[in-house]
C-alpha cells in the first residue's frame, strides 16, 4: 500500500516560537522537539526515564488492611462519608516528575555574517515533519536542518548544511522551572574533525543523576573550544549525535561516546527508516479532502475545523506522535516530550482514563509497538501491584495504582477529593488492550494470563461482603474522579467496579478453562449487582440504593461496560444500551478537559450516534487544542501541554467507522458528519483480519477483509445500511473466514 504523502507530514512557514509548538521526533526511548530556527537552532532532549527525584520513589503503600473491615462495616451501614477516614492524614504526594535533558544550540558566531539578527527570517524559509520518516527539516537561503531519532541506533541525530557554517554549538541545561540546586558538569574534547560535549546534571539530595553526550563531525573547516563548547568555521556540514543516560555514580565518556555509530546521515536515515516507514504506512485515511487545503501549514488548518483535511492530517499525525512515543514506556501526559520541568500532574501516567484513551488505537491503527510499550509498563510494575493488594486490601492478587512515573507502582495518591488509592478497577482497566492486542495478534502472552489470574485472585480475597439479596457488595468503591450528588467519593458498588470485577473474573476463567477456580470466578462473577438504570432512565454510576448521580463531569468511568468492554452493546443488551444511551445524553463536559470529549465520542461511537460522535469531534477541533507541532493541550485555547486529544483522535475515527469483537464486524456504526467520502485502510480487526473499508456520498461502501486466520462472524451495519458479501455471491449471513482468502463486502441503503 502507497501512503499519500500530502497528508502524510505537516509544515510551517516559520521557526517555532514556544517548546509547545517544536516539531517532534521520538523513538519510544529518546524524543527531540526540534524548533528549526537558522539563528538559534535549538533541539530540546528528552528521554522516557528522565523523572526528578522528589521522595515518592521511597514511598510504599501503607498498612491499611487491618482497618478494612470496619471501613465495609460503616459504607454499608450508610456512613457515607466513612472512606474519608481510610488513609486519612497523609500528605498529597506526587509521583517523580518528568523533565527535559537539555537543549543542543547551533548559533552563528559572533563575527559571522548571519544575515540576521533573529529579528527576520531569511528568504525561502519552511520547516517540516515528514510522518513517514520522522524527520523534521527546517530550510532557508542554502542552510539545511535535519533531525531524526534514530530507532535502529537510538541516537538523535543533526545533520546541517550550508555553504561555509561558521557556529558555536553548546548544550544548555538551563530550562524553563529547572531546579536551582543542579550539580552541572561539563566537559569539552576536541577530536580529528570534530569534537565531544557531554553535559552531566546531578539531581538535588539524590545519588541519581543524568549525562548526555554530544558528537560532533565536521566536512571541513577549523574546530575549537569556545566557552563552555565548541566553534566550528568554515564547514560544508555538521553530524551531531545525542544520547542521554540515566545513572548513578560515574559514566565513561569514552565509552559512551565510542558506543555512537560512525556512519553518515544517509546511511543513518536509511536504517533507521527501515524500521520507522514500516509502521506509519500500516494504516492510513483519506477523506477526498480539498487539495489546498492540503496543501495549507498546520498553523492555518487548524483554523478551520469543519475541514476534512485537518482531521486527515490530525490522523496521521495521532499514529504519527503515538508510535514516536511508544517504545521503553508507552506514551506519558505528555508523549515523550516537554520543554518545562514544570510538567502538570507530573507528566506521569494517569491510569484512570488518559493512557488507555491515549492507547486506545493501538491495536486497530496496526501499531503492536505501542501495545508492547504498555506491556512493558504494566508487567514490569506487578511486583509493586501485589504490595498495594496487600498492603491496602489484605488480599492476594494485584491492585494497580491511579498514578505512575513508570518506575514505581506503589499506590500513593492520597486526598479527600480523589482517594485514588480506593479504586480496585486499574489493573483490569489496563490489561484490557493487552487482551485486545491479544485478540488482534492472535497469539497471547503467558504473562496476560498469569496477570489476568492475579487480577482475579484478588477480587476472590476483596470480594467478601454481600447484601441481603445475596449479591456481593463492591466495598469500598469508587468512580474515578467524581462523587455522588449526595455521598462521600468513596462509596459501594460503583458501576465500573462491577464492570472490571465481572471482566476480570469471566476472562481469567476464559484463559484457564480447566483450572479448578474456573468455576469458582464465573459463579462469583455471576453473583455481582446488576447494573442499576436509575429514575432518569440512565445507567448509573453508583448501582446502590439511593447514591444520587452527578451528571456534570469529565469522566465517564461508569460507561466502561460500553467502551472498551462491549459488554453492553445495542446488538447483545439494547436495554442497557439505551439506558447507557440516556446516560451519555446527561453527562456535561464540565472543564471541556480533551480527554472527556474523546472519551464520550468512543462511547457514542459504540452506541452508534453519530451526531455525538461528531459534536465531541467539534469540540476539539473547534476548541483551539491544538499547537502548530499539531500536539494537544489538556483544555480549550492550547493551555497546559499534554497527549490525550492527539494520540486519542485517531482511535475515535477508527470506531466511528469501524468496531471489531472476536466475533463481530460492525461497519459504518457512526460516520463523522463532513466526512461523505473517504478510505480507511490497514485497520486490524480483533477476530484477525485486516480491513480496508471505501465509503461514498452516494450511500454505498466497499469493504475488503484479509483474514490471516480463520474466523467466524456476526457483521452488523449502521441505521440505513445493508451488505452483500460479493465475493461468495450470498445475502447477509454470518460470514465463514479463511486465512489467506480475500472477502469483499458491498453496503448500500435499505
Amino acid at each position: 500500500m502507497t501512503v499519500r504523502t500530502h497528508i502524510d507530514g505537516t509544515w510551517e512557514p516559520r521557526p517555532a516560537a514556544r517548546w509547545e509548538d517544536a516539531f517532534l521526533g521520538g523513538n519510544g526511548r529518546h524524543g527531540a522537539m526540534v524548533y528549526g530556527d537558522p539563528v538559534d537552532d535549538r533541539v530540546v532532549v528528552n528521554h522516557h526515564t528522565l523523572v526528578r527525584p522528589n521522595g515518592s520513589e521511597h514511598l510504599r503503600p501503607p498498612e491499611l488492611a487491618d482497618r478494612l473491615d470496619q471501613l465495609q462495616s460503616d459504607l454499608l451501614a450508610g456512613d457515607t462519608t466513612a472512606a474519608e477516614r481510610f488513609g486519612a492524614g497523609r500528605p498529597l504526594v506526587w509521583v517523580q516528575p518528568f523533565h527535559p535533558a537539555f537543549q543542543t544550540r547551533i548559533r552563528p558566531t559572533p563575527d559571522s555574517s548571519s544575515g540576521s539578527d533573529g529579528s527576520e527570517l531569511p528568504a525561502g524559509y519552511r520547516r517540516t515533519v515528514d510522518f513517514t520518516t520522522g524527520e523534521i527539516t527546517a530550510v532557508c537561503e542554502g542552510r539545511r536542518s535535519q533531525v531524526f531519532v534514530s530507532r535502529a541506533d537510538d541516537v538523535i541525530v543533526q545533520y546541517v548544511t550550508g555553504p561555509g557554517l561558521a557556529v558555536d554549538l553548546t548544550l544548555d541545561h538551563a530550562l524553563p522551572g529547572a531546579p536551582p540546586r543542579l550539580a552541572i558538569g561539563r566537559s569539552t574534547v576536541l577530536t580529528p574533525g570534530g569534537g565531544r560535549l557531554s553535559l552531566r546534571v546531578g539531581y538535588p539530595d539524590s545519588e541519581l543523576a543524568y549525562t548526555g553526550v554530544t558528537v560532533v563531525r565536521a566536512d571541513g573547516g577549523r574546530v575549537s573550544v569556545a566557552g563552555e563548547g565548541i566553534r566550528v568555521e568554515g564547514a560544508r556540514s555538521l553530524l551531531l549525535l545525542t544520547r542521554v543516560r540515566r545513572h548513578t555514580g560515574g559514566l565513561d565518556l569514552a565509552a559512551e561516546c565510542a558506543a555512537l555509530p560512525q556512519d553518515d546521515y544517509p546511511t543513518l536515515l536509511a536504517r533507521h527508516r527501515a524500521l520507522h516507514r514500516p509502521a506509519f504506512q500500516r494504516a492510513s485515511l483519506s477523506l477526498d479532502a480539498d487539495p489546498a487545503e492540503r496543501a495549507l501549514p498546520g498553523s492555518e488548518l487548524v483554523r478551520r475545523p469543519g475541514s476534512p483535511a485537518l482531521l486527515e492530517r490530525l490522523f496521521a499525525a495521532g499514529r504519527y506522535h503515538l508510535f514516536s512515543s511508544s517504545g521503553v514506556l508507552p506514551p506519558r501526559l505528555t508523549g515523550l516530550w516537554t520543554g518545562d520541568w514544570d510538567t502538570a500532574w507530573s507528566g506521569a501516567f494517569t491510569t484512570n482514563a488518559n493512557l488507555n484513551l491515549q492507547i486506545a488505537s493501538a491495536s486497530a491503527a496496526a501499531l503492536p509497538e505501542v501495545s508492547e510499550a504498555h506491556a512493558s509498563l504494566v508487567y514490569g510494575q506487578l511486583a509493586d501491584w501485589r504490595d498495594n493488594a496487600r498492603a491496602l486490601f489484605g488480599a492476594r492478587g494485584i491492585v494497580a495504582p491511579s498514578h505512575t512515573d513508570g518506575e514505581s507502582g506503589h499506590t500513593r495518591h492520597y486526598q479527600r477529593a480523589y482517594p485514588l488509592h480506593l479504586w480496585t478497577a486499574g489493573a483490569d482497566w489496563l490489561l484490557e488492550p493487552l487482551i485486545e492486542h491479544a485478540e488482534t495478534s492472535g497469539a497471547t502472552d503467558p504473562r496476560l494470563v498469569d496477570a489476568l489470574h492475579e487480577v482475579a485472585l484478588f477480587y476472590e480475597d476483596f470480594l467478601t461482603r454481600t447484601t441481603p439479596d445475596g449479591t456481593v457488595a463492591i466495598v469500598p468503591s469508587y468512580s474515578p474522579e467524581n462523587r455522588p450528588a449526595n455521598a462521600s467519593w468513596g462509596t459501594v458498588n460503583a458501576t465500573m467496579d462491577i464492570a472490571a470485577a465481572r471482566h476480570a473474573l469471566t476472562a481469567s476463567a476464559d484463559r484457564s478453562p480447566t483450572a479448578p477456580a474456573s468455576a469458582r470466578r464465573r459463579e462469583l462473577a455471576a453473583r455481582l449487582p446488576d447494573y442499576r438504570v436509575n429514575e432518569d432512565g440512565a445507567l448509573a454510576e453508583w448501582a446502590w440504593p439511593g447514591l444520587e448521580e452527578t451528571y456534570d463531569h469529565r469522566h465517564l468511568s461508569h460507561l466502561y461496560p460500553v467502551w472498551p468492554l462491549d459488554a453492553v452493546n445495542p446488538y447483545d443488551t439494547p436495554e442497557l444500551a439505551a439506558a447507557a444511551h440516556r446516560a451519555l445524553e446527561l453527562r456535561g463536559s464540565e472543564n471541556d478537559s480533551a480527554h472527556g470529549h474523546l472519551h464520550h465520542a468512543l462511547i457514542a461511537a459504540r452506541l452508534r450516534d453519530g451526531m455525538r460522535v461528531s459534536a465531541a469531534l467539534d469540540a476539539v477541533l473547534a476548541g483551539d487544542f491544538f499547537h502548530d507541532s499539531l500536539m494537544s493541550a489538556h483544555y480549550p485555547s492550547r493551555n497546559v501541554y499534554n497527549a490525550d486529544a492527539a494520540h486519542a483522535l485517531p482511535a475515535v475515527v477508527i470506531e466511528s467507522l469501524v468496531q471489531s469483537t472476536p466475533h463481530r464486524l460492525v461497519l459504518l456504526p457512526a460516520p463523522p458528519a463532513g466526512c461523505p467520502n473517504g478510505e480507511l485502510r490497514g485497520v486490524r480487526t480483533r477476530f484477525g483480519a485486516g480491513l480496508d473499508l471505501r465509503w461514498n456520498s452516494d450511500g454505498t461502501a466497499t469493504v475488503v477483509l484479509h483474514p490471516t486466520r480463520d474466523a467466524r462472524i456476526d457483521v452488523r451495519t449502521g441505521d440505513g445500511h445493508t451488505f452483500t458479501d460479493t465475493s461468495a455471491g450470498t445475502p447477509p449471513a454470518p460470514l465463514e473466514l479463511t486465512a489467506g482468502v480475500d472477502r469483499v463486502l458491498d453496503l448500500r441503503r435499505r
